[in-house]
């Protein structure tokens, strides 16, 4: 009996703490200029992170900063090595929201600040804790200083299977050998393909070695799959259909329901400009859109027939490129569609869908397609280690968008 007992509140308090979470919503860690949605940038620039809490009982939240590898695992060393003042802090800046159907608080916090300031370059993950040190949820970002160029480009694919498929990204780095002595052992290099770092590349090595310079020019690799461009919807005007929005109903909360998508993948590539699978909190209903910007209900449904060795999930920034429970897609028998409903602040979202396999691996073109002239960005990071110094830093980036000429 004590067994069945202890399992029931197990139960119970996985289910809460589960749930707990599921009242975070809307959250951006990114630049202060409004079109800038990079985590990559400058050591000294401000980032802000935000986010809404739907309790709306104004609780109090604290955020934690931690120095990482480039494998995002937790550097040998202390916090006052890469932080003046304190890696955490309570969020005192929220407010509620105003005349909108979903009440909510909003929550936000700019680093640096008074509290704290980062004085190493890395990569770092910003924890948001409840009152009991519970994460909430973490978010990344990288710092970089310009202590290496970086020239970067991007061709076709030379692999004839994947001509039309893949991208390949080449580059090359210049350093300064008086403080690079042993680059071989010294420098590792991450390439992203438009800052994801699900689908990061990192075992390269330099194909040869010049003076002060590594020379990464392969043909075959690092090649990634090039996708397609990101789908695409506007609720600013909250109650209005648009040709991505078949109808709005007002209910409780208002419910937008997307148009139908049908699979990309047998259809010809076609260009649309997007952003990268980005999102941008905003209304034109109101003047300020981090606290007066409603929420609805968005429905997505995708026409294809039933996968059963696969799941299918609706993938973006405003999911943080995860796949969880909700933003995975159900199986409607009787329409014939997969369908998934997810709550969302009015703004305008970049979104796809991509499978998940029973080993957890995820295909990111088999509803798509994947084509060669997809407007990608590529990033590369260049890391630097110094013989005796138990973190790495990051030294400088390079970056290059497909061109659409080639």
């Amino acid at each position: 009996m004590r067994k069945k007992n202890f399992l029931t509140i197990l139960f119970l308090f996985i289910w809460m703490f589960s749930y707990s979470q599921n009242n975070i919503k809307s959250i951006q860690l990114k630049p202060l200029e409004a079109t800038n949605f990079s985590t990559i940038v400058p050591l000294g620039k401000t980032l802000q992170l935000s986010f809404d809490d739907m309790d709306a009982d104004q609780k109090e939240y604290y955020y934690k900063i931690q120095h990482m590898s480039s494998d995002w695992k937790p550097s040998a060393i202390s916090t006052n090595q890469y932080i003046i003042g304190f890696n955490q802090n309570i969020i005192l800046d929220y407010e509620n929201s105003f005349n909108t159907l979903q009440n909510y608080t909003h929550y936000k916090v700019q680093i640096p600040n008074s509290n704290t300031k980062i004085i190493e370059s890395g990569n770092y993950l910003i924890s948001v804790l409840d009152d009991l040190q519970n994460v909430v949820f973490t978010r990344r970002f990288t710092l970089y200083e310009n202590k290496a160029l970086i020239g970067v480009s991007v061709i076709r694919s030379r692999k004839s299977k994947a001509l039309n498929q893949q991208q390949t990204i080449q580059f090359t780095i210049n350093y300064n050998e008086n403080e690079i002595r042993n680059p071989s052992q010294e420098i590792k290099t991450v390439v992203l393909q438009n800052k994801i770092w699900e689908t990061a590349i990192s075992t390269l090595k330099p194909q040869s070695y010049r003076n002060n310079q590594l020379v990464y020019n392969y043909y075959n690799k690092p090649n990634f799959w090039s996708g397609n461009e990101y789908l695409n919807f506007d609720t600013k005007q909250i109650r209005n259909s648009t040709i991505q929005i078949a109808r709005v109903e007002k209910k409780d909360i208002y419910h937008t329901y997307l148009y139908t998508q049908k699979a990309r993948n047998l259809k010809p590539y076609t260009y649309f400009p997007d952003i990268n699978g980005q999102f941008v909190i905003r209304t034109i209903e109101a003047a300020n859109s981090s606290t007066e910007a409603d929420y609805s209900m968005v429905h997505f449904s995708l026409d294809a027939d039933e996968i059963t060795n696969k799941e299918i999930y609706v993938y973006g920034a405003f999911n943080d490129f995860e796949t969880t429970l909700e933003n995975k897609m159900n199986f409607n028998s009787s329409t014939k569609k997969y369908e998934v409903s997810i709550i969302l602040k009015q703004g305008f979202y970049n979104y796809t869908f991509v499978t998940k396999d029973k080993n957890n691996s995820l295909n990111t073109h088999e509803i798509n397609g994947s084509f060669y002239q997809t407007e990608n960005e590529y990033t590369v990071l260049v890391y630097y280690k110094a013989f005796g110094e138990n973190f790495q830093r990051v030294i400088g980036i390079g970056s290059a968008t497909v061109n659409q000429q080639e």
